[in-house]
Formats: C-alpha cells, structure tokens, sequence
C-alpha cells in the first residue's frame, strides 16, 4: 500500500511528531517515503521554520524552502484557527474531494506516502464537510494519536467510535504522553485496551527516563508492515 494517514483526536497532540517519527523510521530501512501535510492553518510564511510543513521536510532531509514548502502543504492559512475558519478571513474555500486528489496524485506503488491529517478527526473544512471527508475517499490505513492527560480516554474512544461509522478501523493508535499529566500512563493504556486491540496500541513517553522513540516508530512501522500496508492493493 502506499499510503497511510495520521489523525488525532484533537490539534496539538503530536501528529506531526509521529509522522516524521514514522519517515524517520522508513529512512533507518534505507525504504521509499514521502509526506504530505495538505492542509495547515496557523501559518506563517515569513518564518516557516518549526512549522508542521517544515518538522516533516527535515524528516525527509529536504530543505525548507518556499517550493518544498508549497508540494508538501499546498493549502496553507496564516490564522490559526480551524481550517474552515482560517479560509474565509483569506476569502479562500476548501473542498474534501479537491484534498482527497492532491493527496492521490503523490502517492506511489513503490515509495510509502505518510498523509497527515489537519486537527482532530472532524475538524471542519467548510460548512459541510470535515477532515474525516478526505480520509474516507482516500481509504487509507489510518494511525489515530491521542495524548494522555485527563479527558484524554473519553476523546480517544469517540474518535474511534466516529471513525467506525465511517467504516473506519484504525490500524495502529499511538498515545502521545501528555507533558506534565499526572494521569497514569499505563492505566491509561489498560483502560483503553477494553475498548481497542492492545496489541495496537503504541506508547510514547516523555520525561529523561523515557526510552527513546524510535524504537516505538520501528515497532509501529513494522505492525502497519504486518497488519495494514502489505495486504492491500
């Protein structure tokens, strides 16, 4: 397959660090990647760097550079706010099928494309249509973050039951330790596990003891490997 989406269950949980997690990791097998981000709001121009667009092209050792920056994020909004929101002050529109096609047109037989997502699971891109729009036509296998602090449960599991009626079934979720919870992480992790496959559920924690990530990413890709990516066209 040669594609895959990364989602959230809200903004700022850490999607774009699980996605150049992901390309670094396809890097360290010496495999084919690539990476788009179709959508981001909050979009400075004048200073890209540290922006979501350019984290991911210094994942994929590319340089951050007003062309690079326009392939990887084609729709790009100066205000952050959500994508609809951020589109009218710009007096600009966004379409789901327009996203899903640009999408498309960089996906490869032989090179894993990562797409990540804009916001939460249905944050909006007009008055009628949300982000989970783009990821429905593009039928990709999808790996869902979620952040850990308190609420961090009730979301995860309404993302999940949303995307089930979309027909949607997440083939990895990764939870994002949240910086200075005091909720417990692997508590966590067991409560969830009542609800969605343990052995789909990856951990990322913070903190100087922490183990590094990129052992979590290896383990991630090589999952989507044997679960998800191979056995699809």
């Amino acid at each position: 397959m040669p594609g895959l989406f990364v989602t959230a269950t809200g903004t700022e949980v850490g999607k774009t660090f699980v996605t150049a997690g992901l390309i670094q990791a396809c890097r360290r097998m010496a495999r084919l990647t690539g990476a788009m981000k179709p959508v981001v709001s909050g979009f400075d121009a004048r200073e890209p760097g540290g922006s979501d667009p350019a984290m991911l092209l210094e994942a994929l050792g590319l340089p951050v550079e007003p062309a690079t920056i326009a392939m990887m994020s084609p729709w790009r909004f100066k205000a952050p706010l959500s994508p609809d929101m951020a589109a009218v002050l710009e007096g600009r529109t966004l379409d789901a099928a327009e996203v899903a096609a640009a999408c498309q047109a960089v996906l490869e037989p032989n090179r894993l494309v990562l797409i990540e997502g804009v916001g939460g699971v249905m944050v909006p891109l007009n008055p009628g249509q949300t982000i989970l729009d783009v990821m429905t036509i593009l039928a990709l296998p999808v790996v869902l973050v979620s952040p850990t602090g308190l609420g961090a449960i009730s979301h995860l599991l309404t993302a999940l039951e949303v995307l089930k009626m979309r027909g949607v079934s997440p083939a990895a979720v990764v939870l994002n330790e949240s910086p200075g919870s005091h909720v417990p992480f692997d508590a966590t992790a067991e409560t969830i596990s009542g609800f969605y496959p343990r052995g789909n559920l990856f951990g990322l924690r913070r903190g100087p003891t922490a183990p590094s990530p990129d052992a979590t990413f290896d383990a991630l890709l090589a999952h989507l490997d044997r679960t998800a990516l191979c056995h699809r066209d």
